[in-house]
This record gives structure tokens, sequence and C-alpha cells, in this order.
């Protein structure tokens, strides 16, 4: 690729994972945790009508974690009559998301053809699994490691200085959708992730797009 260097930002739960819903089914089968009340308890906290969101809090690393742990734990109903252990909550919770190697691969292919990468995540504790990011990533942006979050622009725009590009120079890739908006509104080429030959279709056709319009005429 020639002239201006293209970035590509990833998300990692739900792109780098398989589908949120089908880890947290799993944390929650093998926990014996009642998963209606589960989602029940948890609505307030996603819908973000909580006038001070604890999950927010946790997200920018404003709570401590073993915190949030046990009035998590102290809501949430076990099926099995005993309460719901509160210390490793989190670990357990998403344990069960394993990486997905074609979308990893996807990425790489993207950085050797001269993009720059990042990943650009919302934290619950920073536990991630952090073994393929080295080959993966030329940055990596934690929301609880910087103080900011997603949706808010502050972080995505920490993350294109980071890559030392212009956000309309980056493509974003998300499983939700309030996530691509805030990037489309910052400049950047949204691509709401829901499967990885989908998504590794329009990273070619942004990469290819832009290396066409460098090739142009004047």
């Amino acid at each position: 690729m020639n002239g201006t260097r293209r970035g590509v930002i990833s998300d990692w739960g739900g792109v780098l994972t398989p589908p949120l819903l089908d880890g947290i089914r799993a944390w929650l089968d093998a926990d014996r945790i009642d998963a209606d009340h589960y989602y029940e308890v948890m609505r307030p906290y996603f819908e973000g009508t909580l006038p001070d969101n604890p999950v927010h809090s946790l997200e920018r690393g404003e709570i401590d974690t073993a915190e949030f742990e046990r009035d998590l734990a102290a809501l949430l109903r076990s099926t099995h009559g005993g309460p719901v252990r509160a210390e490793g909550l989190i670990h357990r919770m998403f344990s069960r998301f394993e990486p997905v190697h074609d979308m990893y691969e996807t990425l790489r292919a993207a950085r050797r053809s001269g993009a720059g990468t990042a990943l650009l995540s919302n934290s619950w504790g920073n536990g991630y699994p952090r073994e393929h990011f080295a080959t993966t990533f030329d940055t990596v942006v934690i929301s609880g490691e910087v103080g900011m979050r997603k949706p808010e622009e502050r972080i995505y725009l920490h993350t294109c200085e980071r890559m030392g590009l212009a956000p309309e120079d980056c493509v974003f890739i998300d499983d939700l959708e309030h996530n691509i908006e805030t990037a489309e509104a910052l400049g950047m080429t949204g691509i709401l992730h829901t499967d990885v030959e989908s998504t590794r279709r329009a990273l070619a056709r942004f990469l290819a797009s832009e290396d066409e319009t460098e090739h142009q005429p004047a």
C-alpha cells in the first residue's frame, strides 16, 4: 500500500471472540446462575438508564474489580440455592471467550499489507488473553487503562493519535451498532461485525478503495 497509511481498529469481545451472548450463557450455565434473573438485573446497566452506571465506571477503571464483583454477585441468584461466588467472577465470566483465529489472521493480513492495526476494547478488569496481541496489533487501547470507554469520542481519537493517523484514514470494526455510529460520526469507516467472512470482504473493499484512490490520475 502506497501513499497515506491506513488504520484498522478492532474491538475484542464479539469480534475476536465468538458472540458475547454465547460466552455469557456458557458462564451462567457453568456457575449455575439464574439466566433470566441475570438479564433482568443487567438490563439497566446495559441500557444506560442508571445515573451512576457502575459498568461504565468499571470500564473506565474508576472502581475496583473486586468491589464490582462483590456488588454484582450480591444481585445475582443461583439455581442451586446457595450464594453466587464473588471472587473471580469476572474471570469466570470471560473464560469461555475463545479466540476466533480466522479473525486474528484477517487483521494480521491487513497489517502485512501495510495498514496500521489497533485493538480498542472496553474492559471489565483488563484480564485479556494477550498471547495473540503482539503479532496482530501495533497498539492496544484498553478502556480501563486509559480512563475512557466506547462510545465516548475521546477514546476513538486517542486510538487514532496512538496510531499516528486521522480518523478519516481508519476503519473501525465492532459488533455493537452504537459504537460504530460514534466512529462514523468522527469520520471513520465503520464495519458492523456479524461474521468473519463478511467483515473480511468489507475490510478488503475499504483497503482496496483507498489503494485505488491513491493511484487515480490527477
